[in-house]
């Protein structure tokens, strides 16, 4: 076997992608959760800490939700 043999790329297999992606918004869905919880015994600095990561978890559903979206279109 050559190098060239060991390394080359696999196939690209999407036939998940979509499953894949939807456990992926769960997730998220549930950190932004938890982070309530935590946000409820968080004040000043760390609370604010806390809303700009779960604007970012938000956005990034937002784009997982297109992507979705997208792979379901193919």
């Amino acid at each position: 076997m050559s190098d060239r043999d060991k390394y080359e790329a696999k196939p690209d297999d999407r036939s998940d992608n979509v499953e894949k992606i939807q456990g992926m918004v769960q997730d998220t869905i549930q950190n932004i959760e938890k982070s309530h919880d935590t946000m409820k015994h968080s004040s000043g600095e760390d609370k604010e800490q806390i809303k700009a990561k779960n604007k970012r978890r938000e956005e990034a559903i937002e784009g997982m939700r297109q992507e979705i979206k997208d792979e379901a279109d193919r």
